[in-house]
């Protein structure tokens, strides 16, 4: 057998991460990755705020208006939850049943993969969108109030429960806490001690 015939013909590789840290430079620098879901995260909530101001012009049925803006909020309210949030900002929480029929909530970071989350620029659409509104509609809760509206005061209660409702399992998943989240009466408050927070709010912007 003759060794010396044989010919190494193994070559050294370099391997080169200078790419995929470009790549993942420019992903955080580009301005909007996900335009669809961006325009859907501000719709539905500046329609209902929309619909609600302008609702008397249209018509002069409270039942029309209760139902056209509880269903623009049901529908932001879903794909806030299950779209927006986990495409934006990487974030997500949900509710599961565990082998002894308790309910257990989850609230999710995902802050390994670069693509996990959206870009800078998307994130404060995210944060904008999710506090302003329950603020906007907070203001609507005092005037119905001090007008004694009964009837637009009970659709204005029901409309902040479902934008606060989003705001604070968001500010759970960001604060990176895994309990148990309180009643749905609590949630309002501690909804509302939130919105009553500057540094928190700022630190989203």
């Amino acid at each position: 057998m003759k060794q010396g015939g044989l010919v190494d013909d193994t070559e050294d590789v370099e391997l080169d991460f200078s790419t995929e840290e470009e790549e993942q430079r420019a992903l955080r620098g580009a301005k909007i990755r996900h335009p669809l879901a961006s325009f859907l995260h501000l719709f539905f909530r500046v329609a209902a705020i929309v619909t609600y101001l302008l609702c008397d012009w249209f018509t002069k049925s409270f039942t029309s208006c209760f139902i056209m803006i509880i269903t623009l909020l049901s529908c932001d309210f879903w794909s806030v939850k299950n779209v927006t949030g986990r495409l934006l900002v990487g974030l997500r929480w949900w509710n599961q049943i565990d082998e002894d029929g308790r309910s257990l909530w989850v609230f999710e970071d995902r802050k390994s993969s670069p693509q996990a989350g959206g870009t800078e620029v998307e994130a404060r659409i995210f944060w904008s969108g999710l506090i302003i509104c329950p603020l906007i509609w907070t203001g609507f809760f005092f005037t119905t109030l001090f007008c004694l509206n009964i009837h637009w005061l009970v659709l204005v209660v029901a409309s902040i429960s479902l934008q606060v409702a989003n705001l604070y399992g968001y500010l759970r998943c960001k604060n990176g806490r895994q309990e148990a989240p309180p009643t749905s009466t609590s949630s309002f408050l501690q909804g509302q001690h939130f919105l009553q927070r500057p540094d928190i709010i700022s630190r989203m912007l």
